[in-house]
């Protein structure tokens, strides 16, 4: 089973991760720990504050697994040192050395339609959260696992037009309440997730 798991994308762990499957989770954290812990080392320079830093974004990870929507993993991760990097610097007090790092910090290689990006999955995530938990859970069952109507039914034990009229109102507040990127979410919303 572990070696099926080695061959899967991150997409197709994270799912496994949103069901609470913990040999999942140990693959992503075994593919990227590594990763994380030298970018966080290039910018602070402390092993023990850069292990925590680390440790602290997988249990974040695991923990908020089935409430957040991460289009790319790495990019993620790899923003989430940096920030956590930043709080850091920020808790302590400051002085030149500390400015001095913050100024270094490393872009990860974002361009600025990444960076668009981020603010949209951001966006996204946090239109989603709003939702009633059932709206959410009907509307990630639909767009993030890929279930038919009919499927996520039987799954939640509801009619298939109850689950019609979350997916639905699910679409209609996520372009009511976004109007900077009203168009774009929505399209978004609608349609990228089902493929």
């Amino acid at each position: 089973m572990e070696k099926d798991l080695l061959k899967m994308t991150d997409d197709e762990l994270q799912k496994l991760i949103f069901e609470g499957n913990d040999a999942a989770f140990s693959i992503i954290f075994n593919r990227y720990w590594k990763k994380l812990y030298s970018y966080a080392f290039k910018i602070y320079k402390d092993e023990a504050i850069c292990e925590d830093i680390v440790q602290e974004i997988f249990i974040s990870l695991w923990k908020n697994a089935s409430n957040t929507v991460i289009l790319n993993l790495e990019a993620y991760l790899l923003r989430a040192v940096k920030y956590k990097i930043a709080n850091q610097i920020r808790n302590l007090k400051f002085d030149q050395q500390h400015i001095k790092i913050l100024d270094s910090i490393p872009d990860p290689g974002f361009t600025v339609n990444d960076l668009e990006y981020i603010d949209l999955e951001k966006n996204i995530n946090d239109q989603i959260n709003k939702l009633t938990p059932k709206c959410r859970e009907v509307f990630l069952l639909s767009r993030m696992d890929h279930f038919t109507n009919a499927e996520i039914a039987v799954k939640l034990n509801l009619s298939i037009h109850t689950v019609e009229k979350h997916i639905s109102n699910a679409l209609k507040q996520l372009r009511l309440n976004n109007t900077s990127y009203n168009y774009l979410l929505f399209y978004w919303a609608a349609f990228f997730y089902v493929n």
